[in-house]
């Protein structure tokens, strides 16, 4: 699919190197999982394998963000190996909500080389950033560390439900080139 583009509408060599290098995004993981749920469940539409991705990807995030807030139960070195773990955890969830919306846009036939994914990937970035951040509300509060956890796992949750929502309303609708992004109320 990716051959079909004109030079212009594809992603530009830095962006699609950023990503690959700085977030270990794999786009032929991405076709082949797509492939893989589009053979497997021929008979449902587009959305409902969509709905299965998010199913999927809503387990892995509630575990994503239980495991990111695990350190705080450890009495003094805990803080110090959440800040550690902070950052690979982020990465890791990031990069589970960007495969999401790529397979969801690949569900729907949209090249996942094309230069609009670039904002709707930003979008993705920002929103989980900011759903990853909620925990440490938890700890600004000095409420209870297992606190930190219920509202990790629960924050990660709701963002990859969000994520995955709005992919569907927004893959399923025509776009003209050049649209705006994910970042859409909802």
């Amino acid at each position: 699919m990716s051959t079909e583009l004109a030079p212009s509408k594809r992603q530009s060599r830095m962006t699609d190197d950023f990503f690959y290098f700085f977030l270990r995004l794999r786009k032929n993981r991405i076709r082949k999982v797509v492939a893989d749920i589009n053979a497997r469940f021929p008979e449902e539409s587009v959305e409902q394998r969509a709905r299965r991705l998010i199913t999927d990807q809503t387990q892995l995030s509630l575990l994503g963000g239980l495991i990111l807030d695990l350190p705080t139960m450890i009495p003094g070195i805990g803080h110090a190996l959440k800040i550690i773990g902070f950052v690979g955890g982020t990465s890791a969830l990031v990069r589970m909500h960007l495969y999401l919306i790529l397979q969801i846009a690949l569900l729907y036939g949209k090249d996942i080389d094309e230069q609009a994914r670039v904002p709707e990937m930003v979008a993705v970035v920002a929103g989980t950033s900011l759903a990853v951040g909620a925990p440490f509300l938890v700890e600004v509060l000095g409420l209870h560390p297992l606190l930190s956890m219920v509202t990790g796992s629960l924050a990660a949750l709701s963002m990859s439900r969000l994520i995955g929502e709005s992919a569907i309303r927004y893959y399923s609708q025509p776009q003209a080139s050049g649209d705006a992004a994910l970042a859409a109320p909802v």
